[in-house]
Formats: structure tokens, C-alpha cells, sequence
């Protein structure tokens, strides 16, 4: 009963080997997604300059630009937002600690009194 479940296993990590190893996986998820395919220039030029980039290649270069840019811009009002909220963290730990200085202190005997240490 054994062999069979052993057989069929052994042959369904064999089959998954083989997908692993395909060059199918080392492409893209569909075609115009980044990658070899989709990058590099379909031809080049017998002295080997390369050939002018196609539309589709410039247009996937603007995205991926306007991408970048918005990152930048995210990932700096990020900064800008943590500093402020740091600051404000700052502003409110000092007004409580002027609250604090602000309240009347010991006089007279309580003064001289010292507290039991525990």
C-alpha cells in the first residue's frame, strides 16, 4: 500500500522539479511586464550600436519614471509627517514638564520632612 503513495509522490516532486526548472519562470508573468523580453531591443545593428528603443519600450520607461517620482514624493512627506509629529511629541512632553515646574511646591516643615524610602 506503501509503494503506490511513494511512486505517486516521488512523481509529482519530479514534475514539480521540471516546472521549477523551466525557462518559463524565469520570464515575466504575462508578456509586457518587465524583463529580457520586454527591455532589450528586438534587433541591433550589424556594427553593433543598438537599435532605437520601440514605443512600448519608452512608454513602460515613463511609467516606470512617474513611478519613481511618486515614491520620492510619498517617502518625503513621510519624513516631513514624522518630524512634525516628532516635534509635536517634543512640544508636548516640555509643556508638561513646565505644567509640573508651575505647581506649588513644599513649604515649612514638609519641606525639611523626608519621605520614607521604600
Amino acid at each position: 500500500m506503501a509503494a503506490p503513495f511513494r511512486t505517486l509522490f516521488s512523481a509529482c516532486v519530479n514534475q514539480r522539479r521540471l516546472f521549477l526548472l523551466t525557462p518559463i519562470n524565469n520570464l515575466s508573468r504575462s508578456g509586457s511586464e518587465f524583463g529580457p523580453l520586454t527591455d532589450l531591443p528586438d534587433w541591433s545593428f550589424a556594427d553593433g550600436r543598438p537599435a532605437p528603443p520601440l514605443t512600448g519600450q519608452l512608454r513602460r520607461r515613463q511609467e516606470r519614471e512617474k513611478l519613481v517620482r511618486r515614491i520620492v514624493m510619498l517617502s518625503s512627506e513621510m519624513d516631513k509627517g514624522i518630524e512634525a509629529w516628532t516635534q509635536r511629541q517634543d512640544k508636548a512632553k516640555q509643556l508638561e514638564e513646565h505644567k509640573k515646574s508651575q505647581l506649588l511646591k513644599p513649604k515649612g516643615r514638609l519641606l525639611t520632612k523626608k519621605e520614607p524610602k521604600s
